[in-house]
């Protein structure tokens, strides 16, 4: 299972989303993020992801969900994603080859343009609960979700 994350910057009342503009999730809005590096821990690798994608260095990433994913039409496929909040940075997000950045009012997520879990869990990041689940697409299709609110990771 491959270790992804997923890096969202809130300010006020108002969450910075992503337009994907190529590869895995081209067409959603989300938070910045990709794949862990080899010896790159969830946090690392959502500091780097958050540099390369929109150009910000996010300080003090709160880890806030973790999420087991699974793609029903494809056995091999399996992501275990590390949600991360943050309300500190250094720099302005721009847009790049691979994202375009917007902010949107908490109260005016377009969940529609987004992956079909997003709403499941998205509010629960916004109002800082942790969170833990299991959730399998099958395309755009949510067919199995389990979330939990936690106290605290396993491990931690």
């Amino acid at each position: 299972m491959k270790v992804v994350t997923l890096l969202f910057l809130l300010k006020k009342n108002e969450l910075l989303l992503a337009m994907k503009k190529r590869g895995f999730g081209k067409g959603k809005w989300n938070g910045v993020g990709g794949k862990a590096d080899p010896g790159e821990s969830a946090e690392q690798a959502a500091i780097r992801e958050c540099q390369e994608e929109i150009g910000v260095t996010p300080l003090e990433p709160e880890l806030v969900g973790k999420i087991k994913f699974y793609e029903e039409s494809d056995p091999e496929f399996g992501h275990y994603i590390h949600v991360f909040t943050t309300t500190k940075w250094e720099g302005e997000p721009i847009e790049t080859e691979e994202m375009r950045p917007e902010w949107f009012s908490v109260d005016d997520i377009p969940y529609e343009k987004m992956w079909a879990d997003d709403p499941l869990w998205l509010p629960l990041a916004l109002s800082g609960r942790k969170f833990e689940g299991t959730l399998t697409l099958d395309g755009d299709a949510l067919v199995f979700h389990d979330i939990t609110v936690v106290n605290k990771f396993d491990g931690d």
